[in-house]
């Protein structure tokens, strides 16, 4: 379930980086790479806007820059800074533009499974995203080349493409496990598979994906999960 509302706001927020230096490297990661999954939704969904895109691409150029040095280093003082920016500008962008395919299939593998929420983002992020890139390469041709992974001479498909391929790096970067590596028994994923895919579509997020999402893509990508 999402819970939203006024009472849930608070009047003032404080982002101090300095308490974000003794997390764990596994918290890092995980709100890591929840923070890109929300900059990059954000930047793709039908929902974004140009003062949402700046916010997202803002985000997603700190934390491909900073993230690595914060999982790696805790103390770093600068990638905390960054990394709390980023955090902020990516809350921003998905407050006013939404999420999209992965954070509709990420719920409920962390509802079924107790898979940290960015961690299951992780899990499913190149995989969800391989899915949607010919809905719009354009968007995220211009993410590929934002972070230095593509260059002006490369198409868009290429440079989309590429952008994948930096996202593997840095969860591999971050340890990201596959579901197996998690723990989690494939009998009883596959047992719930089909409920999973259906409340993934029901809970909107899906369908401000730039191209249409059914219960049976869902599936298809939820068993990907183990190929």
């Amino acid at each position: 379930m999402l819970l939203g509302g006024a009472t849930l706001i608070p009047d003032l927020a404080i982002i101090d980086p300095k308490f974000t230096v003794s997390a764990p490297k596994s918290i890092t990661a995980a709100t890591g790479l929840d923070a890109l999954t929300h900059a990059i939704e954000s930047y793709t969904s039908k929902k974004a806007q140009p003062l949402t895109d700046a916010v997202a691409l803002s985000a997603v150029k700190r934390i491909f820059k900073y993230l690595p040095t914060a999982y790696k280093n805790g103390t770093d003082l600068t990638a905390r800074s960054e990394m709390s920016i980023a955090a902020f500008e990516a809350g921003v962008a998905i407050n006013n533009a939404s999420v999209t395919l992965v954070h509709g299939m990420s719920r409920p593998i962390g509802a079924n499974f107790h898979v940290p929420h960015g961690i299951s983002n992780a899990m499913l992020l190149e995989k969800c995203l391989s899915f949607v890139l010919d809905g719009n390469y354009p968007r995220f041709a211009e993410l590929g080349r934002a972070i230095g992974a593509a260059n002006s001479s490369d198409d868009d498909k290429t440079a989309s493409e590429k952008l994948l391929g930096a996202i593997r790096e840095l969860c591999a970067v971050c340890e990201i496990p596959t579901l197996a590596g998690y723990g989690i028994d494939r009998e009883k994923f596959f047992a719930v598979l089909d409920k999973m895919s259906e409340d993934a579509v029901k809970s909107g997020s899906p369908a401000n994906t730039v191209k249409a999402v059914s219960v049976d893509d869902v599936k298809i990508i939820y068993r990907s999960l183990w190929e």
